[in-house]
């Protein structure tokens, strides 16, 4: 059944710039199996860093995009009509436990109270997932583990996770990279000069000083990158920066206005 979890390895490296100790805190986190969860805004690279930590440990990585409709069925399988009759399908939370990879669950707030209770037998001490609709009871494979992510800047009493599951989990903060680092990523992930991710950083700077001031969220390095890349296709720098910068993140005029100033002063 190897080639049922072989899909989910990742075979290139995929680059992750190093800030603190995330990378040595993770790797001790892994080798007692500890879940974690990933805090941090959004586009901040926490995806990327799971990514990275998956093949810097050599384990399948298999990631679930969570939303308001996702049922416990989407993570733990369901049974399947075919030309033979029923079959069950096991979800993604179930192959990864089944078969030993690291399941990671992207912004795991999104999901029902009632889905998320279902990840609660894999995260303390028993390791086990149960399959109520087919009578099986999953022993986690020793190298499973149940990754996290986390906006903390979207809580509200309608979305946020309970402490019962967020207390059976270690944690890492992420936040946006410092000026120097944020500059190199954007400069290896799209090819523009330093002197062109600079302003790009500066630009994201000020946005991210207007978060609570009339914008939800800042200018992420993810947005950062796609402008980078706009602008090594040969995109006039105003323009990209308008596209992938100031348009996604705000409808008020005002804001946009005051965002395509900033833009305006750096290109």
């Amino acid at each position: 059944m190897n080639g049922v979890i072989d899909q989910y390895r990742i075979e290139q490296e995929p680059y992750y710039h190093t800030v603190a100790d995330e990378v040595d805190l993770y790797e001790a986190a892994y080798g007692v199996r500890m879940p974690m969860m990933l805090k941090g805004p959004t586009g901040c690279g926490k995806t990327r860093f799971v990514e990275y930590m998956a093949w810097k440990l050599g384990k399948p990585l298999i990631t679930v995009a969570c939303n308001e409709d996702m049922t416990a069925s989407d993570l733990v399988g369901r049974f399947l009509l075919d030309v033979s009759g029923t079959r069950w399908q096991d979800g993604p939370l179930a192959i990864a436990a089944r078969y030993g990879a690291i399941c990671y669950l992207d912004e795991v707030v999104e999901a029902r109270q009632d889905t998320t209770v279902v990840i609660h037998p894999l995260t303390d001490n028993r390791r086990v997932l149960p399959l109520e609709k087919k009578g099986e009871l999953i022993h986690a494979h020793p190298d499973f583990q149940l990754v996290i992510s986390y906006n903390p800047g979207y809580q509200s009493l309608m979305k946020d996770l309970k402490q019962s599951t967020k207390q059976r989990f270690g944690a890492l903060d992420f936040n946006y990279p410092e000026h120097a680092v944020e500059m190199e990523i954007v400069s290896h992930e799209t090819g523009v000069p330093r002197e062109v991710s600079d302003k790009l950083v500066s630009i994201a700077e000020r946005a991210r000083n207007l978060k609570g001031h009339g914008l939800d969220e800042g200018i992420s390095t993810r947005m950062l990158v796609y402008a980078g890349s706009l602008i090594a296709k040969g995109v006039d720098p105003q323009n990209a920066c308008r596209v992938a910068l100031v348009r996604p993140i705000t409808d008020d005029p005002d804001m946009r206005d005051a965002l395509d100033a900033a833009v305006t002063t750096f290109f």
